[in-house]
């Protein structure tokens, strides 16, 4: 096994402010991804990627490394994820490190816990895909989707006005917590989405877009019905 954990975490996140480090339920959000990448086993090394000393501090207090801080072209507005971790795997090759994999995990990902880490990567490995992440099913079917033209509500798709609901093709979305790739094919294509990805389906109640404060608040509320579900299941 070579794997490399990435978290991308820069500092200077504008619409809720040190978003990377900020209290999730009583510790940093980032620590959540942290604690569930080192506790999965799956990697040799767990890093963060920051341009942040704050941030920098906690992701070691948490156990995590800090081996360089990112560059201040990558740690702009205007990079990409991919820019990120193709800085992070140049900056580890000039050292003579190669890993096989790489697991990208977004630091506002507080449902990622140690059991999706290995499951993804069992079936990444399985089914030997390029990358994998995981996926859940739209709460509502987007093919009734609505738009609004020249003030009027209109169907996206009108040929589904009629169709029933449970006749509508499933659709999905990236939850936006982790993604496994292949580093060879990662470094050839510069992206994690490639033609040969799979997929992870998790449920509505493990994940939340984090972008504002009530995403947050949504996130906490539920975290915490989650860890009700799953004692109950126990």
């Amino acid at each position: 096994m070579s794997n490399l954990a990435i978290i991308p975490a820069r500092g200077g996140s504008k619409r809720i402010p040190k978003k990377n480090i900020k209290s999730f339920l009583g510790k940093p959000i980032i620590a959540y991804s942290i604690e569930a990448a080192l506790k999965s086993n799956c990697f040799e090394e767990v890093m963060v990627s920051t341009d942040d000393s704050e941030i920098a501090k906690i992701a070691v207090q948490y156990g995590a490394k800090v081996p360089f801080i990112r560059s201040h072209e990558n740690a702009n507005d205007f990079a990409v994820l991919a820019d990120v971790i193709s800085e992070v795997l140049e900056r580890y090759a000039s050292n003579n490190k190669k890993f096989k994999n790489i697991c990208c995990l977004l630091p506002t990902a507080p449902f990622i816990d140690s059991e999706k880490l290995k499951e993804a990567y069992r079936i990444f490995m399985d089914k030997k895909f390029d990358s994998i992440f995981p996926i859940l099913e739209y709460s509502f079917p987007i093919q009734r989707s609505l738009k609004i033209e020249d003030g009027k509500v209109k169907m996206v798709w009108e040929e589904h006005l009629k169709t029933r609901s449970q006749d509508l093709e499933p659709r999905y979305h990236d939850s936006g917590q982790f993604y496994w790739v292949k580093s060879d094919k990662f470094l050839i294509e510069k992206k994690l989405f490639t033609q040969n990805t799979g997929s992870y389906i998790i449920s509505q109640l493990e994940a939340q877009d984090i972008d504002t404060e009530t995403d947050w608040k949504l996130a906490e509320i539920k975290y915490k019905l989650m860890l009700d579900e799953k004692k109950n299941n126990f």
